[in-house]
């Protein structure tokens, strides 16, 4: 059986409803919302994704089969990278991260990130910059990947100051209570995701 769960279904728009040859799941689309009026003539497909992989891909192989046929969505693929995380990432691609996916991820990050995932999105890139030929495959981005790269960063960089600002609750506010040697741990803290972030800014070419 197949890794994923996602069918495709096509019918024509001028199934009737009522046709003893319309099936069930014909019959619900076509007497549904989700067939658009004024598009009777013209073919639908839908697709859909019934339920989550069976299982978390190990290998390169099985990525790119669940990365290309079964996530069909920017969303459905930016939450498989967060549950690969950024060691499982690292240990599939080390020999070899396919041509044209780094372009794909960055671009899937930069679009979803939101900020309780700063944190693991760190972690993916991370581990993607010590993959083989990292370097030739940022070469290899094409403009509009490397203006999201950039935009991702963006993010990354307005994050950070938001979650050190007083008042955050990681950030130093929250730790007078506590004593100062918390005061202290932040600041370290703060200092050693600095350096994380530049030399990731290096690694990805950003400005």
């Amino acid at each position: 059986s197949p890794r994923g769960a996602v069918v495709n279904f096509q019918t024509s728009c001028n199934t009737d409803v009522n046709s003893p040859h319309a099936d069930g799941v014909t019959q619900l689309l076509l007497s549904s919302h989700l067939v658009p009026k004024g598009s009777k003539r013209k073919n639908l497909t839908i697709i859909f994704f019934l339920q989550e992989l069976d299982q978390l891909p190990g290998t390169s192989a099985e990525f790119y089969r669940d990365w290309r046929r079964c996530l069909k969505s920017g969303k459905e693929k930016y939450q498989l990278l967060l549950k690969l995380e950024g060691k499982a990432l690292g240990r599939i691609f080390q020999a070899d991260l396919g041509f044209g996916l780094l372009g794909e991820f960055l671009a899937v990050l930069a679009e979803n990130i939101c900020h309780e995932d700063r944190d693991a999105v760190l972690q993916i890139l991370q581990s993607l910059s010590g993959t083989k030929r990292f370097g030739l495959n940022m070469d290899l981005l094409s403009e509009s990947e490397k203006e999201s790269t950039k935009d991702l960063f963006r993010k990354l960089q307005s994050m950070s100051r938001d979650y050190w600002t007083p008042g955050h609750p990681s950030g130093p506010a929250s730790c007078k209570a506590e004593g100062e040697i918390h005061l202290t741990d932040t600041s370290l803290q703060n200092e050693a995701e600095e350096r994380i972030m530049m030399e990731l800014m290096k690694c990805y070419q950003v400005s």
